[in-house]
């Protein structure tokens, strides 16, 4: 995949790049930001809820996104000139490797998806991360909404139970870094949702001088 990548001329930002200094990453106007294995601690409870994360950002702005979740094989893609969509039992198409994105939106289904209008508020949140902070903002929420539900997943799977439509909010009241949430921004985008800091609601954006994430919400 990294190959494919490199042959495009585009540099990459993922962990392992953590210690390229700003003065050189400042010049960057295209990037790809890259999470190979987003979920860590899921990955080692083997309970599947792991994905391959990788995004376009142009000048600080995730453009193009695709979220892949190996164990049940659905993927995630968009473009924010086009839309968000999803793919389910996807392997045979990511074993091909990289492909048109023309080639992939006849296959899939655009989001966010229809829903039943009478189902509870729901609330995504971190299954292995979660924080006192957290709790009281679901609180404040059941307030707000009785009956809200409170969704724990795993990786980057919270931001597109968003960009679907299955989940109406997702806090992050935690840290997190900028490949963590690069390629979900991107699809949450594309598909109607915002993901806005958590401080003054402005938009997340990409290869700050700092690589550490402000707390931040999506929501439809």
């Amino acid at each position: 995949m990294q190959a494919a990548m490199n042959e495009l001329e585009i540099p990459i930002l993922s962990e392992e790049g953590l210690s390229i200094p700003f003065e050189e990453r400042r010049q960057w106007q295209r990037m790809w930001i890259v999470d190979p294995l987003d979920g860590t601690k899921e990955f080692i409870k083997r309970n599947g809820e792991f994905t391959v994360n990788i995004a376009l950002a142009e000048r600080g702005v995730p453009t193009m996104g695709v979220i892949y979740v190996p164990v049940t094989g659905t993927l995630y893609f968009a473009d924010t000139r086009l839309g968000a969509f999803k793919i389910d039992n996807a392997q045979g198409i990511m074993a091909d490797g990289m492909a048109e994105l023309t080639q992939l939106i006849p296959k899939a289904a655009r989001l966010p998806v229809p829903q039943n209008q009478g189902r509870p508020f729901t609330v995504m949140g971190s299954r292995s991360h979660a924080t006192p902070e957290l709790k009281a903002y679901v609180d404040a929420i059941r307030e707000e909404h009785p009956g809200a539900l409170f969704i724990p997943a795993g990786s980057s799977l919270k931001i597109c139970r968003v960009a679907e439509g299955f989940a109406d909010i997702y806090p992050r009241l935690g840290p997190t870094m900028e490949w963590d949430t690069a390629a979900g921004q991107a699809i949450a985008t594309a598909s109607g949702a915002k993901v806005v800091r958590h401080d003054d609601g402005s938009p997340l954006t990409y290869n700050k001088p700092e690589l550490l994430n402000p707390w931040f919400i999506v929501k439809r």
